[in-house]
Parts: C-alpha cells; sequence; structure tokens
C-alpha cells in the first residue's frame, strides 16, 4: 500500500551517515525488521537509477515517527534526500519483508553485522528492549573505526537496559583507531564467535551487511558446523 509522508528531521549518526526521520501515515503499521520503498516526488535531479529507493526501518513499532538511516553516497537520490527541506512530500510504500526475531525463546539469536546493515537490527533490539521480550540477544557489529559505527551509543545503552541483550562491538581499522576504545578489535571470527557464544544452547543466526561481509560470515559458521538451517541472512548492496 503507498501511503504520503513528509520529511520531518534528519541528522548525522556517524561518518558520512545519516537519520531521516518521516511523518508515520495513519493506518501504517509494521513489524521491527521490515522494509518501505522511499519516492521521491518531482526531485530537482535523477539518474538512471530511478526515484525509488528500499530502506529497513531504524524506528520501532511503538515509535510516533518512522524513520531510516543511510551511508550518503554520491548519487541524485541521496543528494536530493540530502538537501531536502523540512515538510517535503515523500510517498512511503510498504511495510515489505519477514526479517524479524525469532520466536523460541530458548533459542538465542546470534546478529552478526557489518555497516549499514545495523538498522533492521536496531529496530528488532530496540522492539525486543521495549516489550521486554525474553529472547537472548547478541550482537556483533562491526565497522571500519568507531567513528563510523551508527547508533553505537544508542545500543551500548539498550544494553544496559535489557539484561538479555549483549553488545560486541568490533573495528577493523585498528591502526588508527583511538587508544581509548574498549570494544573487540579486528574482523567478526570463528574465535571472536566462541568467546560469547552462550553454552548449550543452539542460536539462530543472523547476517546482515555488505555481500563480501555476508559471505564470509557464511563460510565461518560453515566450517563451524552451523546447520544452514539456522542460519538468515540479508545482503545490503548500493548503501
Amino acid at each position: 500500500m503507498i501511503y504520503k509522508s513528509k520529511l520531518l528531521s534528519k541528522r548525522e549518526i556517524a561518518k558520512d551517515t545519516m537519520e531521516f526521520t518521516l511523518l508515520k501515515p495513519e493506518g501504517f503499521d509494521y513489524q521491527s525488521g521490515q522494509t518501505i520503498d522511499l519516492s521521491l516526488i518531482d526531485p530537482l535531479e535523477s539518474d538512471d537509477r530511478g526515484n525509488i529507493r528500499t530502506f529497513s526501518l531504524v524506528s520501532a513499532p511503538h515509535e510516533s515517527d518512522l524513520k531510516i538511516a543511510m551511508r550518503i553516497r554520491d548519487s541524485a537520490f541521496k543528494r536530493v534526500l540530502k538537501s531536502m527541506d523540512q515538510d517535503v512530500e515523500l510517498c512511503v510504500e510498504g511495510p515489505f519483508g519477514s526479517f524479524g526475531l525469532h520466536s523460541k525463546i530458548d533459542r538465542p539469536a546470534i546478529f552478526m553485522v557489518g555497516g549499514i546493515g545495523i538498522t533492521p537490527v536496531y529496530s528488532i533490539i530496540l522492539d525486543a528492549t521495549v516489550r521486554k521480550l525474553e529472547n537472548k540477544i547478541i550482537l556483533f557489529y562491526s565497522n571500519r573505526t568507531s567513528d563510523d559505527s551508527a547508533f553505537l551509543a544508542e545500543l551500548q545503552n539498550l544494553q544496559m537496559q535489557n539484561k538479555n541483550f549483549t553488545l560486541v562491538a568490533t573495528i577493523t581499522d585498528a591502526d588508527i583507531e583511538n587508544k581509548d576504545w574498549q570494544g573487540e578489535r579486528g574482523r567478526i571470527n570463528e574465535d571472536m564467535i566462541k568467546k560469547y557464544l552462550p553454552e548449550n544452547t543452539s542460536p539462530i543466526y543472523y547476517l546482515i551487511g555488505p555481500q563480501a561481509m555476508v559471505g564470509a560470515m557464511r563460510e565461518t559458521l560453515d566450517r563451524m558446523g552451523i546447520d544452514s538451517d539456522d542460519v538468515r541472512f540479508e545482503e545490503f548492496a548500493g548503501y
């Protein structure tokens, strides 16, 4: 279903990364982890990719507005959105997808996320925290540096609120990173996973991020003997 919306606000949330808050149309209901198609109306410029893009919702269903986030790249769509004035009208279609948290609370959820792939996962964790779900959640969150890590402070705050949520943030460009960094260093690998993996459990794994990262994580889990039926993934391309 297509709804009319408008831009309410925008803010920088990490290096070259912005969050956009949109009016939540009346009657628009969704679940955490779902996506929308966002359409620009008569934009000042366009390119061969057109005026529609798909975004995961960062907001959780209980929130009064819709939120999306993206890396700001040099495309016509993102140039228009970044420079857009408040209250400009947009079109929202959706929601789409079923990439949500599983219901079996005896099986921990292990999220392995790279970069802007955090958007649906942040929604899922925020929703689980607000609803006081009993699911055990471990998030492995990889970025080049801490400055690239969108929603890092918010996730740290959620960890303090939710006893069932563990954040494992790691940076891969450790040579240039501030010495004050307290998280992990290096890419998500088998040793890092096993360090935080709950004993005597059978987790379900969620892989979200760039195609190369998701592929590498699938190979890692395969080497660990994880059944492919216990692995769910989404690849983020062009963000």
